[in-house]
């Protein structure tokens, strides 16, 4: 976002969100459907700027008068029409009858010069007096002007224009806080590039959709740094920030519209929230705070008792910042004696002791690390840092090093946490949280480049000299590891039932339950045992509810597992549920997590042959993952976008996500297999030389290969795409014996294809397509249609063709075989010109080709207008006609 880009109208980007309210009222003030139009929203929705967007519009049709209330006339009669009542004497200026005629005779000069109606657009409307409320009403009633005026529902238009609401002569339109689609819209319109999702649900829940603080939100992030364009993407390199000068401004302005009593309300709550709503009507009246929840800055949640907080986090934030030390200790003062002993738990005790310690005061130990560990929860990292750095008892420092570890983690300053943790592990050995510290301990090192076994060294060499003084529970914690990295599923399997047998009431038997599931889950999907991993995977969630509160992250990293059981049984809807379940339920942790699911996301629509869907995946995805990785998965992202970009004819792109597998640390050995195998296809698909094809065939001749029969036929999978029929006899000879609808769905077309029957393979792709491999399908129709064309019978050839195009389409893929991209370059268009064009003639939007292609709509439309000058028409209607044939 460039600062030419970030100073653009606030308006601008508002109504981005607000076209259809727009047309809708210019419509009504057209057609004089109504009389009057009340436009209500609360402050910041943008009906300011929703009323001077119709006044720019309507202007050149209607004679436009623009009236602004104000709380310094609300009291003066007929305060705001002092500009148009200027020949009125003292006595007639009092008069509404006097006001009234000056009003029509204002008109009435309007009207001569061009004939058109007046349209009266009031902003503010809730400030109107009541004398200049009932003039304003009678020239709705008399019909001398169409009004459009806009107020805020609290404290509401004044009687005489509510009234006329209320008797049908008005129509009311409701402003409402921007939706995520409409967020969507503005961020598109506002940054040229691709906005992945990530960032939208960040600034959607970040502004809470009000118009004006995401205007705010986007110029401080934008100018700290913070929201950045990175390789055509813009991702937020950190949370939005609370202390932005445009933030600020916000606040301030909100705080000079209000009353003192309200103003301290404010500031109590944005300092102890949530805090309880009796503490603070005692403190500053029962009608203030009512009046703070009527206009939806304060929101009450429910429970006993009921506690208060501010609409929205960061403005909460950015109130707290305008607060100077002393006077947030004189405010702290009043809320402690009315809080009368009142035990703080959860987020109230986490604002508790970030406020006392913002203030100088001093906090016990035991509730600094009860806070950090909210905090960690609440995934608020900086927060979580800052409470356990100050933890000074011998006793606690080892876990509170260890909490701070996991927030440096979660902050993808995995040395520093390895740092951190390499000091404290130990120390915490008998402690419930050991298992867990210990393989954040592993997970860290390995994210810095450090393989397992060096991380493992130091605990051999401790074992070696003082077997007594190792717990067998960090033995066998590292064997599960060691397993892991090595799919030995049978091993996994062994330590599993002993864990199970020695029983889970012990401290560690859910920790270590939890992750030798999760790794025989993994295990079992590379040895083609997908069915069987899945109930692996599926025990070990049962596990994970007395785990909620640990300083690993046990769900995210059983959750891949369950994913990957679900990708490898070729049960897509699945693998997505488990993701968007766990992004909705804990949106907290989508900062740290959301690039590695999207991956995981990115690598089943590969899976599927969507290979558009998988790109505007993938590709944002690894952008996020070279910020934080914490399941270690951008390697494997990386060659997975690598793959997809070669084979969509991306070589920029491919190009760039190649270097970035070379450069990656190794992955998670889990996923390294996979992740050479597509490299080396996609550099394939790049080259065409056969060298990445012979490399995948001496690679699938490896003991590690050959050792997992799942990965194996993965394998064969690309080879086959790669246009290799050699490997269909080994497809069929892997995939006999293997779990899954995917292996199955693999054996049946490769026993349809060797056996080269039109009709059986017509059928055969008929089942595919119902299963949802459609995909296979799609070779299937393609084998059918050339053994029917070779058989003569060109008809059923014809409709072979017809299906596979349909399964085309139905995959997303670019018709690289229609005429239109096979014609003779009678007129040359870029490769995007050709993508843009051929979706543009199906009839696809300009914004859904964008969203197609992962491009913004200004690059789709550039490109388009471009081709308009090279084929020589004037729009899309004539494209089709003006195409090469």
């Amino acid at each position: 976002m460039d600062s030419s880009n970030g100073h653009k109208a606030a308006a601008n980007r508002v109504l981005t969100g607000r076209r259809e309210p727009l047309d809708r009222i210019c419509n009504i003030v057209r057609n004089r459907t109504s009389q009057a139009v009340f436009v209500m929203a609360g402050p910041g929705i943008g009906k300011s700027s929703l009323a001077e967007a119709i006044s720019e519009r309507l202007a050149g049709e209607l004679n436009v008068l623009r009236i602004h209330g104000s709380s310094a006339l609300a009291a003066v009669p007929f305060g705001v029409l002092t500009p148009y009542t200027g020949d009125l004497t003292a006595e007639e200026s009092v008069s509404p009858v006097a006001v009234l005629r000056s009003m029509w005779s204002y008109f009435e000069k309007l009207r001569a010069g061009n004939g058109a109606p007046v349209l009266m657009v009031v902003d503010d409307a809730h400030y109107l007096d009541e004398a200049s409320a009932g003039v304003v009403a009678d020239l709705i009633s008399a019909g001398w002007a169409t009004v459009v005026a806009a107020a805020r529902p609290r404290p509401g238009l004044p009687q005489p224009l509510d009234q006329l609401w209320y008797d049908g002569l008005a129509e009311r339109v409701d402003l409402r806080p921007l939706n995520r689609e409409q967020i969507e819209e503005v961020l598109d319109h506002v940054l040229d590039g691709t906005v992945p999702a990530a960032t939208v649900d960040s600034v959607w829940a970040a502004s809470g959709g009000n118009p004006r603080l995401l205007d705010a939100l986007l110029h401080d992030a934008a100018e700290a740094g913070i929201l950045s364009k990175r390789n055509g993407i813009w991702i937020l390199l950190g949370t939005l920030p609370a202390d932005g000068p445009r933030l600020g401004t916000v606040v301030a302005k909100d705080h000079l519209r209000r009353q003192p009593e309200e103003q301290e309300a404010l500031k109590l709550i944005a300092l102890a929230a949530p805090v309880g709503r009796k503490v603070i009507e005692d403190i500053c009246g029962a009608p203030v705070v009512r009046s703070l929840l009527d206009q939806q800055v304060a929101v009450e949640t429910s429970g006993v008792p009921a506690e208060l907080s501010l609409w929205n986090g960061l403005f909460a934030g950015a109130i707290r910042n305008t607060i100077s030390v002393s006077r947030s200790l004189q405010l702290q003062e009043k809320i402690r004696a009315h809080r009368n002993g009142t035990v703080l738990r959860g987020e109230g005790l986490l604002r508790s002791v970030e406020w006392a310690l913002e203030c100088g005061l001093k906090v016990a130990d035991a509730d600094m690390l009860e806070a950090a560990r909210e905090a960690l929860l609440r995934f608020r990292n900086d927060s979580a840092k800052s409470v356990a750095a100050r933890v000074q008892a011998p006793a606690g420092l080892p876990l509170a090093q260890a909490i701070q570890a996991r927030a440096l983690y979660n902050d993808a300053a995995y040395s520093d946490a390895a740092a951190l943790l390499d000091g404290c592990w130990d120390k915490l050995a008998d402690h419930p949280q050991g298992p867990a510290v210990l393989l954040l301990r592993v997970s860290a090192h390995q994210a810095a480049g450090h393989p397992l076994d060096g991380v493992a060294e130091d605990l051999r060499e401790r074992s070696a000299q003082a077997p007594d003084a190792v717990p067998a529970w960090q033995s066998q914690l590292l064997r599960l590891l060691q397993a892991g990295s090595e799919a030995d599923w049978q091993a996994l399997a062994d330590e599993v039932a002993a864990i199970r047998e020695s029983g889970l009431s012990e401290t560690k038997g859910e920790p270590m339950a939890a992750l030798g599931e999760a790794l025989l889950a993994h295990a079992l999907v590379a040895a083609g045992r997908p069915a069987d991993g899945l109930d692996a995977g599926l025990r070990a969630s049962s596990e994970l509810a007395p785990l909620e509160d640990s300083l690993y992250f046990f769900r995210e990293f059983v959750l891949g597992r369950l994913v990957a059981c679900y990708i490898a049984m070729g049960e897509w809807e699945s693998a997505e549920r488990e993701i968007n379940s766990y992004a909705s339920a804990h949106a907290a942790g989508a900062a740290t997590f959301n690039g590695s699911l999207q991956v995981l996301r990115g690598y089943s629509l590969l899976r599927q042959g969507r290979m558009e869907r998988a790109y505007q995946v993938l590709l944002p995805a690894v952008e996020a993952l070279r910020l934080n990785d914490p399941l270690q998965l951008f390697r494997f992202g990386s060659a997975l976008g690598f793959y997809v970009a070669a084979r969509l004819g991306d070589t920029v792109q491919a190009k760039r996500l190649e270097q970035d597998y070379a450069d990656a640390v190794a992955g998670g050995p889990a996923h390294d297999l996979l992740a050479r195998g597509y490299s080396l296809a996609a550099g394939e698909y790049l080259a065409r030389d056969g060298k990445g094809l012979a490399a995948l065939h001496t690679l699938m001749t490896t003991t590690e290969a050959s050792g997992r029969a799942g990965h194996l036929l993965e394998l064969l999978a690309i080879c086959w795409d790669l246009g290799d029929p050699s490997v269909i006899p080994m497809v069929q000879d892997a995939a006999r014996g293997l779990q899954g609808r995917w292996a199955a769905a693999m054996l049946t077309l490769a026993t349809g294809w060797e056996a080269a029957d039109g009709d059986a393979l017509m059928a055969t792709a008929a089942g595919l397509e119902e299963s949802g491999f459609v995909n296979l399908a799609r070779e299937a129709y393609a084998r059918a249609s050339s053994v029917l064309e070779q058989s003569g019978e060109r008809r059923r050839s014809r409709q072979a063709v017809a299906q596979r195009e349909k399964c085309d389409h139905e995959l997303g893929e670019r018709f690289r075989e229609g005429r239109f991209i096979a014609a003779a370059p009678a007129v040359h268009l870029t490769r995007r010109e050709q993508d843009i064009v051929e979706l543009a003639v199906q009839g696809l939007t300009d914004r859904e080709i964008a969203q197609r292609l992962m491009v913004s709509v200004r690059t789709v439309e550039g490109h388009l207008y471009r081709t308009y000058v090279k084929l020589g028409v004037r729009s899309r209607d004539e494209l089709e006609s003006a195409l090469p044939r």
